[in-house]
C-alpha cells in the first residue's frame, strides 16, 4: 500500500513537518475517505506541544476532517464511493459498557479511541488525524454532512460545533432564555450561532470590546465587557445558562454570580492549569458547575443536520498545510476569525 503524506509533531517543542505513515488496509466495515479539509482545533497544539502530557509521538493532529469516500468495505451499508462524510474526535469506543450503548462514546468507560494520538483497539497502531491526505475509519464513526453545507466551513462543526452544540442540547436551552457565552474564538462563534437558532437571546463576554461588532453579526444582542468597572454586577443573575469556552484558568466565581437561581455554567473550554473558584455562588443560590465534552455519533450527526437546516458553518481562514506552525502561533495569540481550515489541496 502507498505511503500516506502527512505533517506531525514529532517533538513537544519543534515545528510540525512532513511525515509518511503507512495507513490500514479497509476492512469490511471500514471507509477510505480522500481529505479535503482539515480544521485546526486548540486542543490540536496542546498535543503536538504535550501540553496536557501522553502524547504519543510522531503526533498527526486533526479530529475537524471532511473529504469524500474513495473505497468502502464489503460490509459497508451506510455510505458509498463518492458521499461528502466527515470524521470527528473519536474513531472506535468499546461498544458494549453502558455510555457506548446509551449513545455516549464519548464517555466510553473502557476509552473512546481518538483520532489521533491513540490506539486502535486490540492493537498497538497508533492513529493519525486529519493533517493528512487519507484516513481510514469504521463506518460506524464517520458522519454525512449535508449537502447545502461548503465542506471547508463544515470542517470545524465535527469538533467545535458539536462541543457546543451538546451542552445546548443537554440542558435544554430553548426559545427565549437568556444565554451567555464567554469567549469568542472557535468554540464560542459556534455557540452563539447555534444559541441563537435556538432561539436564545445570547450575551457574549468577553476582556475587552475587540469582537464587539463581530458578536453582533453573529447574532448576540448584548455584550458585556469583563474589563469596564462593574459591569459583571450589572448583569447579576441574568441567565438561565452560561457555556464557558475559554481556555485560560480564570477565576470562574465572578461568572457564576451571573447564573439564576437553579441555572447552570458548562464548563468546554480544557485550560492548562486548573481554575479556580469560590463555592458560596454556588450555594446560596443553588447554581451548577458542569462540564461537557464532545458529542456521541448520534448526537453528532444531529448537531449536523441542525447546520444544515439553518445553514450554519463556521467563520474561517483557509490556509495550506505549508502554514500549520504560523497558524499554530496565531491560535495561540487569538489572531484567527475564527477557525484556521486546511485545504488539503495544496499539500503538494
Amino acid at each position: 500500500m502507498p505511503l500516506i503524506e502527512a505533517y506531525a509533531a514529532f517533538k513537544s517543542n519543534e515545528p510540525l513537518r512532513r511525515f509518511q505513515f503507512q495507513n490500514r488496509k479497509t476492512g469490511d466495515h471500514d471507509v477510505q475517505i480522500e481529505i479535503h479539509y482539515s480544521g485546526v482545533c486548540h486542543s490540536d497544539i496542546h498535543t503536538a506541544r504535550n501540553e496536557w502530557g501522553g502524547s504519543i509521538y510522531p503526533v498527526v493532529p486533526g479530529h475537524e476532517i471532511v473529504g469524500k469516500v474513495t473505497e468502502v468495505g464489503p460490509a459497508v451499508t451506510k455510505y458509498k464511493v463518492g458521499d461528502s462524510v466527515g470524521v470527528g474526535c473519536m474513531v472506535d469506543s468499546c461498544r458494549n459498557c453502558f455510555s457506548c450503548k446509551n449513545g455516549t462514546e464519548q464517555y466510553c468507560d473502557n476509552g473512546s479511541t481518538f483520532t489521533y494520538n491513540s490506539k486502535l483497539k486490540g492493537s498497538e497502531t497508533q492513529t493519525y488525524g486529519g493533517y493528512a491526505k487519507q484516513i481510514v475509519v469504521n463506518e460506524d464513526f464517520v458522519l454525512k454532512i449535508p449537502a447545502n453545507l461548503p465542506l471547508d466551513k463544515a470542517a470545524p462543526l465535527l469538533c467545535a460545533g458539536v462541543t457546543t452544540y451538546s451542552p445546548l442540547r443537554q440542558w435544554k436551552v430553548k426559545q427565549g432564555d437568556q444565554v451567555a457565552i464567554i469567549g469568542l474564538g472557535g468554540l464560542g462563534h459556534m455557540a452563539v450561532k447555534l444559541a441563537v437558532a435556538m432561539g436564545a437571546e445570547v450575551t457574549v463576554i468577553s476582556r475587552s470590546n475587540n469582537k464587539k461588532s463581530d458578536s453582533t453579526k453573529l447574532g448576540a444582542k448584548h455584550y458585556i465587557n469583563t474589563s469596564e468597572p462593574d459591569m459583571l454586577n450589572q448583569n447579576a443573575n441574568k441567565f438561565d445558562f452560561i457555556l464557558n469556552t475559554v481556555s485560560s484558568d480564570l477565576d470562574l466565581t465572578p461568572f457564576l454570580n451571573l447564573l439564576k437561581l437553579d441555572s447552570t455554567m458548562v464548563q468546554v473550554g480544557a485550560p492548562e492549569k486548573p481554575n479556580s473558584l469560590n463555592i458560596f455562588p454556588l450555594i446560596f443560590r443553588r447554581r451548577r458547575l458542569a462540564g461537557s465534552l464532545i458529542g456521541g455519533i448520534k448526537e453528532t450527526q444531529e448537531m449536523l443536520d441542525f447546520c444544515g437546516k439553518h445553514n450554519i458553518s463556521s467563520d474561517i481562514e483557509l490556509i495550506s498545510m505549508e502554514k500549520i506552525n504560523e497558524a499554530y502561533e496565531r491560535v495561540v495569540k487569538g489572531d484567527v476569525r475564527y477557525r484556521f481550515v486546511i485545504d488539503m489541496k495544496s499539500f503538494k
